[in-house]
């Protein structure tokens, strides 16, 4: 069974990581404990380590009973199909929630001007800056070759 993400509705990753207990599919929803502090007092909370994000883990075909919860609102999609997480990854966030006092993370799309390193492809360990961002392509311009490089997505 593959492990995908779920996206949620802001602030609903607990409500909708026990509904998914409740309904016998197996989620994941890494909590970190932080200090608020209100005008009159100071409170440990636990919050979502990524924001608007369950990982939950089942079969292919069960895919649609995630929608049974409310609050789950469609899966993180990767080149046109669903994000899967590998269970070495979910295990390192285990890990590292156990081990580190990790107070904040923030999952963001590329954005213009960031400098990448292309993992995979022709254009392989090669540095390139995001010239632009759309809707179903990012164009680069590769460093070292003086080129531009569209890159398409669904």
């Amino acid at each position: 069974m593959n492990w995908y993400v779920v996206y949620t509705k802001p602030k609903w990753e607990k409500k909708v990581a026990d509904k998914l207990d409740q309904l016998g599919i197996e989620c994941y929803c890494p909590l970190i404990t932080q200090v608020k502090q209100w005008s009159d007092r100071k409170k440990k909370i636990e919050t979502p380590l990524f924001s608007s994000y369950v990982f939950v883990q089942l079969e292919d075909s069960e895919r649609n009973l995630v929608f049974q919860a409310a609050g789950a609102i469609r899966y993180l999609f990767w080149l046109g199909k669903p994000a899967i997480v590998k269970d070495q990854e979910i295990e390192a966030i285990k890990t590292g929630l156990k081990s580190t006092n990790i107070s904040e993370v923030s999952v963001s799309a590329l954005q213009v001007g960031d400098k990448i390193k292309l993992e995979s492809g022709a254009f392989i360990n090669q540095n390139a800056i995001v010239q632009e961002v759309s809707n179903n392509y990012y164009i680069l311009v590769l460093e070292t070759l003086g080129c531009v490089l569209k890159i398409k997505y669904r």
